[in-house]
C-alpha cells in the first residue's frame, strides 16, 4: 500500500480520539487521526508524524495522520484501514498460504459480523479476519491497544464457523518494523485473550504478518502461522489502553 502524498509534521496534542493538533511547515493544523486507540506510547508531544491529504473538499480537516515515528523502532502505521489493503495486496501478489484462490470477497457477512475476507479454493471455504497491531513492548507486538468488543465478537464468530466446516484465520498485520509476533494484551482486555485461545483451540489459525513500513508505504514482507502457546502481556504501565 502506498499513499499518494505525504506531508511531515510534529505531534502537539490530541484533544479527542478523532483529531490531533500538529505543527507543519505551513503552521498549526487540526488533523484527523485514523485510529481510535489512545496510543500514548506513540502520540507523544514532539514526535515526528506523517500526514496524507485526501482529495475531498467537503472534509473538515485537510490531513489524515497515518504514521508516527517511534524512537528505537521506526515508523509505525496507525491508519486503521491500511491493514486490510495490505492483506489484499499480499493475497493477490503472494498467495503462498492460499494458492489457487478462485474467489476473493471482502466484507463477507457471516452470522452477526462482517468478516474482512471470504475465499474459496476448490471446495475450501475460508474466512479471514484482519487485525492491525501498532503496540510494541520490548520487541513484541500486542493486540488490542484498547478494548474491542467488536474484535472479541469476530473471534467468537470465527470459532463458530470453524465448527461448521469453514477454514478460519485471524491475521495480525504488524504495522511496524522489527516486530515478528503478536500476543494478546490481556492487561487491557482479558476477554480478548480468552476468546483468542478458545478460537485457536477450536481450529482457528493465527497468522502473523510482519511488514516493511515507511512514512508512505506499508507492505507485508513475511507470513507465518503462530503455533506456540498463546501467552499474555506482562503488566506495563506504558501500553496503549
Amino acid at each position: 500500500m502506498k499513499y499518494n502524498n505525504i506531508t511531515y509534521g510534529t505531534f502537539i496534542d490530541r484533544p479527542n480520539r478523532f483529531v490531533a493538533l500538529v505543527e507543519t511547515e505551513s503552521g498549526m493544523e487540526t488533523v484527523h487521526v485514523k485510529n481510535t486507540g489512545r496510543c500514548k506510547e506513540l502520540l507523544i508531544p514532539g514526535s515526528k508524524i506523517a500526514l496524507t491529504a485526501p482529495d475531498n473538499k467537503a472534509r473538515k480537516t485537510k490531513y489524515d495522520l497515518v504514521a508516527v515515528h517511534k524512537n528505537g523502532l521506526g515508523w509505525v502505521n496507525i491508519d486503521s484501514q491500511a491493514p486490510n489493503v495490505a492483506v489484499r495486496e499480499w493475497l493477490e501478489a503472494f498467495p503462498e498460504m492460499f494458492d489457487g484462490i478462485t474467489l476473493l470477497k471482502p466484507e463477507y457477512l457471516y452470522g452477526g459480523s462482517r468478516m474482512d475476507f471470504y475465499m474459496e479454493i476448490g471446495d475450501r471455504k475460508i474466512l479471514l479476519e484482519v487485525k492491525g497491531c501498532t503496540l510494541e513492548i520490548d520487541g513484541v507486538g500486542y493486540f488490542p491497544d484498547a478494548p474491542t468488543q467488536r474484535g472479541v465478537k469476530h473471534l467468537r464468530e470465527l470459532t463458530k464457523a470453524a465448527t461448521e466446516g469453514f477454514e478460519c484465520y485471524v491475521t495480525f498485520v504488524i504495522s511496524m518494523p522489527k516486530v515478528k509476533k503478536v500476543l494478546p494484551n490481556i492487561d487491557t482486555q482479558p476477554e480478548f485473550g480468552d476468546a483468542l485461545n478458545e478460537a485457536k483451540n477450536k481450529g482457528v489459525k493465527v497468522i502473523h504478518l510482519p511488514c516493511d513500513v515507511t512514512p508512505d508505504t506499508i507492505k507485508v514482507i513475511d507470513a507465518h502461522i503462530y503455533d506456540d502457546e498463546i501467552r499474555s502481556a506482562s503488566s506495563n504501565e506504558d501500553k496503549c489502553s
